[in-house]
């Protein structure tokens, strides 16, 4: 369907290989991109934000031009570490992201969120952990991947030509701090305990202020 037709959602870029084949599948459909990636500097490098930016080129050759939204999660990976149970780790961090990610999607005209999440691939993303974490955003989220696997998602990867930049071997902020034993059933009334450990609002705010942006367009 033409590029716009079915309006704007804001996808979750990360630089693995799932979410630029998530946002190249709702493209499909007609609904315009922007992206928003968190990075974790200095726990990630340049190099890692420039392949996802590489990405964010690649899928805009069939998407259309995409404005790229950085935003740092450094200091709530700090403070996560710092204050909370190591195995509600995740769960805490994506909670963060989509909170985060509403709000850009909110001030950016966009109708819906996009991830790159498949069901059970890992452990933030079981059908308890992704409740824990939907239930951050009052937007629809998108995940077209949820019901393939690892290897239809790579070979969609190939078709579309993100493949060999996803695997490129640059660290990503899901990887900086990653708990031993990730809590994979977890519920709601727990999760949030952890989360009164942190002052939740201050920190999104602070991370918001960090955001800066880059237009991507395929040459």
């Amino acid at each position: 369907m033409p590029i716009g037709t079915n309006g704007k959602a804001l996808l979750l870029l990360s630089g693995g290989i799932d979410s630029p084949v998530a946002g190249h599948m709702i493209a499909k459909r007609g609904v315009r991109l922007e992206a928003v990636h968190f990075e974790s500097f200095p726990y990630t490098s340049e190099r890692a934000r420039e392949k996802v930016l590489e990405l964010a080129k690649i899928v805009s050759e069939y998407a259309g031009e995409i404005d790229v939204h950085v935003v740092s999660l450094t200091k709530i990976q700090e403070e996560i570490a710092k204050n909370c149970n190591e195995d509600y780790f995740t769960l805490l961090l994506r909670r963060y992201m989509m909170a985060i990610a509403t709000k850009i999607a909110h001030e950016r005209g966009c109708g819906a969120l996009i991830t790159g999440e498949s069901i059970g691939q890992v452990a933030s993303q079981t059908m308890p952990a992704i409740g824990v974490t939907d239930c951050m955003s009052d937007i629809p989220v998108f995940r077209p991947c949820i019901g393939l696997d690892k290897d239809e998602i790579i070979q969609i990867a190939r078709k579309i030509g993100t493949f060999e930049t996803s695997i490129l071997p640059f660290e990503d902020c899901c990887t900086v701090f990653t708990p031993r034993h990730p809590k994979t059933r977890p519920e709601l009334e727990k999760v949030i305990e952890e989360e009164k450990k942190l002052p939740f609002d201050e920190l999104v705010e602070e991370a918001l202020s960090t955001i800066y942006s880059h237009h991507i367009s395929f040459d």
